[in-house]
């Protein structure tokens, strides 16, 4: 029988840059200019609703990992806050999620890369990326750690190099804006519900990836600690990233509707530090998205379809519930979503995978922000003044975010949304029998 524990070897310094990692320091590279021109240049205040969005969510994400500090995430965390069948279904929701992102990331880059190098082939360039983080990731998340550590770090380098430079741009050189101004972060006449949730569902994928860090749970050292800590000190740290990085991009150049929305960060960073500052940038971009946040959110990807697989409640449990005897990672898992990836790389485009990871993600939140309450306010009754807080006001703030945002997806997105969870749902009801059991091992996970 083959071993089915994972090896325990992180630390609370791992998660957290795990957790920075997935969401990237370098995120608003990726939707900048799009965001910009779809919120009247006010792209530091979605990101600020965005991390209020996120925040409530990560605190449900927090409780949750204290009681089950295992694979599943998601998936485990409505299981046992709602029950077997309910916990499939946003299981399968988030997988949507997990599915799409390596394909985002990886075409992200490659553009990025064509804008330097015309004739180089996107596809092969992004089947490549996704090959070299299926290997890192079937090595082993002691591998992963080593490698998130130095990219990190890289990012970090770039991030203070283009805050230091937008600054002199602005407020040493007069550019821009040539001074502090609050046009960027509040427009009253602009201002609207409509436009709060449209905009806030533009630039989610900046923080889908603070819930990978559950996914590693039961290769985490002490987790019912570390888990919960390390996914709230990673989101409010990148957030604050976010924030000051789109405002000073937002005060260097005024006219956001002149911004290319694949390339604007990027030639923002050419106005404020030179031909040269742009070509790294692009560089360190491939690197930390195309690699350093494709690895992650591959490893949680996989962590979550070995951990439905182990349980027989997904088609081929038995192929992706399984280890690798030496490395003990899920390694038929990590092939299948590189398969996927590849897949997705060659029949889909940047804007319609966006528009799917964003739904899956807001719409698996909610359900997370729903057990919490379920589970421990109404079925435990662990209530009194701190349970108020953290088992119904909280996560009941953040469902409803979440439910505000969901309002705010095309007709599209939306169809194509329901409709994987109506397919998940059907596959649940064939692998229960009519939803009359659930999977062997899920009443011990």
């Amino acid at each position: 029988m083959q071993q089915t524990e994972l090896k325990r070897s992180l630390s609370m310094k791992n998660l957290i840059i795990f957790g920075m990692i997935t969401m990237s320091p370098l995120a608003p590279f990726q939707v900048f200019g799009s965001v910009s021109q779809a919120s009247y240049g006010m792209v530091p205040l979605v990101y600020l609703i965005g991390a209020i969005l996120m925040f409530f969510t990560a605190l449900s994400y927090a409780r949750f990992s204290k009681d089950y500090p295992v694979a599943g995430s998601l998936y485990t965390y409505v299981s046992k806050g709602i029950n077997p069948h309910v916990g499939f279904v946003g299981g399968w929701t988030m997988l949507s999620d997990y599915m799409f992102v390596p394909a985002l990331l990886v075409l992200f880059s490659s553009t990025w890369l064509n804008a330097l190098f015309p004739d180089l082939n996107t596809f092969i360039i992004a089947v490549v990326m996704i090959v070299i983080t299926g290997l890192i990731n079937i090595k082993g998340v002691e591998l992963n750690a080593k490698v998130n550590t130095t990219l990190f770090w890289l990012q970090i380098v770039a991030v203070v190099a283009f805050v230091g430079l937008a600054i002199k741009f602005v407020f040493i050189d007069g550019l821009g804006f040539g001074g502090f101004s609050i046009l960027p972060i509040f427009q009253a006449e602009h201002i609207s519900w409509s436009f709060v949730a449209s905009a806030t569902s533009m630039i989610l994928l900046g923080f889908v990836g603070f819930d990978g860090i559950s996914t590693l749970a039961e290769e985490t050292k002490n987790p019912q600690k570390t888990i919960g800590k390390a996914t709230v000190l990673a989101l409010v740290t990148t957030a604050m990233i976010f924030f000051v990085q789109s405002y000073l991009a937002s005060l260097a150049h005024k006219n956001y509707m002149d911004l290319n929305p694949d390339m604007a960060l990027f030639d923002i960073a050419r106005e404020i530090g030179g031909y040269w500052f742009y070509v790294a940038l692009i560089f360190i971009n491939v690197v930390a998205i195309g690699i350093a946040v494709t690895l992650n959110i591959q490893a949680s990807f996989s962590r979550v379809l070995y951990s439905m697989g182990r349980d027989n409640v997904i088609p081929g449990s038995k192929f992706l519930g399984t280890l690798h005897p030496k490395f003990k990672t899920p390694v038929n898992a990590i092939i299948f979503s590189m398969l996927v990836s590849v897949i997705f790389i060659s029949t889909l485009s940047l804007g319609t995978i966006v528009s799917f990871v964003n739904f899956g993600a807001v719409t698996a939140f909610a359900v997370l922000n729903l057990a919490l309450i379920i589970h421990f306010y109404f079925k435990k009754k662990q209530r009194g003044v701190k349970g108020f807080f953290f088992h119904l006001l909280f996560p009941f703030i953040g469902f409803a975010v979440c439910a505000f945002v969901w309002t705010g997806f095309d007709k599209l997105t939306m169809t194509v949304g329901l409709s994987w969870i109506l397919v998940g749902a059907v596959i649940g009801f064939i692998k229960s029998k009519g939803y009359k059991q659930a999977g062997p091992n899920i009443d011990n996970m």
